[in-house]
């Protein structure tokens, strides 16, 4: 008799407990990616991002600096880019950007995150001391998950080292 009990009194606990589960709601809000802001010209900010980096790239030497194996120094030609980005940013102040840091497929995943790291930290230095102030530039490290290049030869290797700028705003 007390195993009846038992069963009944667990059995009922679990219909309760069914009954209070959360219902779905008919409809779910869309996600913030599915509804973009729009601004006051009645341009998404989407599409005014989009715009503003596809001039920046015309108008910059280039988007993207390279680096040596295993190094995250900025050398002269990085600094030329560097350069033009800095002036670039100083004539649109509206403009933040992001640097992505990336690292060739060799080496840990461990370690080629903090390369990238240290890559696109080197760029933001740089562009903070050209007088960019760095609270509009954030970066990322992509490690070596985001090859540019998808062979496994020096060529290769050479273009996946970089760190690239992109206008987010």
């Amino acid at each position: 008799m007390a195993k009846m009990t038992t069963s009944l009194v667990l059995g009922l606990a679990l219909v309760a407990t069914a009954g209070c589960a959360k219902k779905r709601p008919p409809e779910l809000p869309p996600t913030p990616a599915e509804a973009p802001v729009v601004t006051d010209g009645g341009e998404s900010s989407d599409t005014l991002a989009g715009r503003l980096n596809e001039q920046f790239k015309r108008e910059v030497t280039s988007d993207t600096v390279n680096f040596a194996l295993d190094q995250y120094d900025i050398d002269s030609q990085a600094r030329s880019i560097l350069d033009s980005q800095a002036a670039w940013l100083s004539s649109h102040p509206e403009a933040r950007v992001t640097l992505e840091g990336h690292a060739d497929e060799r080496g840990t995943r461990e370690y080629n995150l903090g390369l990238g790291d240290r890559r696109a930290n080197a760029a933001k230095n740089y562009l903070a001391a050209r007088g960019v102030s760095p609270t509009r530039i954030t970066t990322i490290s992509y490690g070596k998950e985001r090859p540019l290049a998808l062979g496994s030869d020096e060529g290769s290797w050479a273009q996946n080292r970089r760190a690239v700028t992109i206008v987010i705003n």
